[in-house]
């Protein structure tokens, strides 16, 4: 049996995920890294995008998070994120809707445009559709 970790993911909302892991994959803002037994006591800032998790016996989860904190203490790994959603949970025809009205938003700037607030949309829903991507290539 491989040597686990135990993983709490958390949203603002409520817990998505809890239990033990012997890998868990994200991306924060110096690149993807994976955390497994033995890992280094750790805090990283996340990006917006996928988290993927391999379970006890090897079965496989993504979710997406909106950004946060990954924090890796002796034992136990916990992602706190503003918005976390186990990936089955997500709309595809949502996410590209988004990802097309903040693209249009950007190129029909007024005088009123918050810059800042469509490219955070836009990046959102990009890293939305990127979590769905890694969803199709698992089951291929």
């Amino acid at each position: 049996m491989a040597m686990t970790i135990h993983c709490d993911i958390v949203s603002a909302e409520q817990e998505i995920f809890s239990g033990l892991v012997e890998m868990l994959v994200a991306t924060g803002t110096l690149g993807e890294l994976g955390v497994g037994y033995g890992h280094a006591p750790l805090l990283t800032s996340l990006v917006p995008g996928p988290v993927r998790v391999v379970k006890q016996g090897g079965e496989e989860d993504i979710f997406y998070v909106s950004g946060g904190f990954l924090e890796v203490q002796p034992g136990v790994v916990s992602i706190l994120a503003d918005t976390a959603l186990r990936a089955d949970d997500m709309d595809e025809a949502a996410a590209e809707q988004a990802r097309q009205e903040a693209a249009a938003a950007l190129e029909n700037q007024s005088s009123d445009f918050d810059y800042g607030r469509a490219s955070a949309r836009l990046a959102e829903a990009a890293a939305q559709l990127r979590t769905l991507q890694k969803i199709r290539q698992k089951t291929r």
